[in-house]
């Protein structure tokens, strides 16, 4: 009878298949990400010959959607470092994308008469990005909230208009075309199979995600999420900010610059048209739907967005012009794209501020008060700054009544 009691217990606190699962790839990262990615990758691949999406576009236009996703996916996640990990609001992020490539179309392109291999430029455009977010994170070290997004965003507007008038160095609006395709161990991608680029967007993609979650499980990551909650406190407890914030901009910006690289390469064509203000927004609604912090959430969040502003308005104008419906049939879903992410956005941060997937530290910190009850959490903040609930207006009476 004691046997039975105490096997029950025994039995019931083992951990489920969920739970073991969660641990393992908790304890390896690396590993997780890579079965991850692989299983999202061949799955989309799959979905494209299969209804219902097969019954909306061919299955190339579809693998090819999913290449140019991935590099709102790589923006996504240079973008989380700034904003979701280091608390460092950037408006001017799709500057780092064009130097990313606009050094691909130097270094590969007939214009510089440079061929410069492109696994090589895949490293140049990162370190000229990360240069540059250097540049860009050295003069904003004191600024914060409000002003460093000012700042970022004027920053952001610079760098189109200065390729833009740089024609003799840059051919101006015209851009720089015929940039190489890239050549990986000697097989050159052909532009007419998107199969390559969806190949190598995966693999891009599985690691710059598995050195992310190296960096914010390391001390550096932790010292950005200090800075992100209290720089203050963080300067307080040792943390050297100046270049802890130095590093978060320069990371960040070197993924753009992945993306930048491998951009320029699928195109085949470089302007400064594609790195006006709408991609930085584009990208910050894409973390902030997806979830600050969380890099698996980002990922996904700038999947769904860029197929919703790809695909999915472009079908609701179609199915309209198939089905009139009055008032309906009249509107172009996608002039309307910004406006819609603006009322997703203001929805977001009403009901669910820390975004479709958060991070476990988001969504408690945002859900503090209703998990702990208004009262006890407001005790919990005053007993953390040192007071004793209730001691000012104990201190009040005594002092009445000494009078």
């Amino acid at each position: 009878m004691t046997a039975r009691a105490t096997a029950a217990p025994q039995r019931a606190s083992q951990p489920g298949l969920r739970e073991r699962m969660s641990a393992f790839g908790e304890a390896h990262r690396s590993i997780s990400v890579i079965v991850g990615m692989t299983a999202v990758s061949v799955g989309l691949y799959l979905l494209a010959y299969v209804p219902p999406l097969s019954l909306f576009q061919p299955q190339k236009v579809w693998i090819d959607g999913f290449s140019n996703a991935g590099v709102f996916v790589l923006l996504a996640l240079g973008l989380n470092i700034v904003v979701g990990l280091a608390g460092l609001l950037d408006l001017g992020y799709a500057a780092f994308f064009a130097f990313g490539a606009y050094a691909y179309a130097f270094g590969a392109s007939p214009f510089s008469g440079q061929h410069v291999p492109f696994i090589l430029m895949l490293f140049v455009g990162a370190i000229v990005a990360a240069t540059f977010g250097v540049i860009l994170g050295a003069p904003t070290l004191r600024l914060r909230g409000d002003y460093l997004a000012i700042v970022t965003l004027g920053f952001g507007e610079i760098v189109p208009i200065l390729f833009l008038n740089l024609e003799r160095y840059t051919q101006g609006t015209n851009g720089i075309g015929g940039v190489y395709k890239p050549s990986v161990l000697g097989y050159e991608f052909p532009l007419l199979n998107p199969v390559p680029f969806y190949i190598l967007m995966v693999v891009i993609i599985t690691i710059v995600m598995i050195l992310i979650y190296r960096l914010q499980d390391s001390r550096l990551g932790r010292a950005w999420m200090a800075i992100r909650e209290d720089e203050l406190a963080a300067a307080a407890s040792g943390i050297n900010t100046v270049t802890t914030k130095l590093l978060a901009f320069g990371l960040g910006a070197s993924t753009a610059g992945l993306a930048g690289v491998f951009n320029a390469a699928k195109l085949t064509v470089v302007s400064p048209d594609q790195f006006l203000f709408t991609v930085s927004f584009t990208v910050l609604a894409m973390v902030v739907l997806g979830g600050m912090g969380n890099i698996w959430g980002v990922a996904v969040g700038a999947f769904i967005v860029n197929q919703i502003q790809t695909v999915f308005l472009k079908e609701l104008n179609a199915f309209f012009d198939n089905f009139p419906v009055p008032i309906l049939s009249d509107i172009n879903f996608t002039e309307y794209q910004f406006l819609l992410y603006g009322l997703a956005l203001v929805g977001m941060m009403l009901l669910r501020p820390e975004g479709l997937f958060p991070s476990k530290r988001r969504r408690q910190e945002l859900h503090a008060a209703e998990e702990l009850g208004v009262e006890d959490a407001e005790a919990e903040i005053v007993g953390a700054l040192g007071e004793t609930p209730g001691a000012e207006e104990t201190f009040g009476e005594e002092s009445g009544q000494s009078r």
